[in-house]
């Protein structure tokens, strides 16, 4: 289950007061976004398996199931998590020209 931590401040403490609080989905609202990967006609299968790969860091049988994904619905969410490792993810498998976008939970 991810958290955060909340830090308050009072007028009576010197220090910060700590409470940890978890949100009861299990994802914190800095995990609220995916990558979603489109088909595009113009990649090879090994083309995107290898892209998606080397962009979050799976194994070829899970990089085979979105390739097969995108190829049969036309899109497939290969990523969630932060905005900045959505940017991340979706700026290395941009680097051959595949299209995505990032979307909000």
């Amino acid at each position: 289950m991810n958290s955060f931590i909340l830090r308050t401040w009072t007028a009576s403490l010197p220090e910060p007061v700590t409470k940890q609080r978890e949100q009861s989905s299990g994802t914190d609202l800095l995990d609220a976004y995916r990558v979603v990967l489109f088909n595009d006609e113009e990649h090879t299968f090994d083309e995107v398996i290898q892209q998606i790969i080397k962009a979050i860091h799976c194994s070829r049988q899970k990089a085979e199931k979105h390739t097969w994904e995108v190829h049969t619905r036309g899109l497939s969410i290969v990523y969630t998590g932060s905005m900045i490792s959505c940017l991340e993810v979706s700026s290395i498998l941009e680097e051959i020209a595949l299209k995505t976008e990032i979307q909000t939970s």
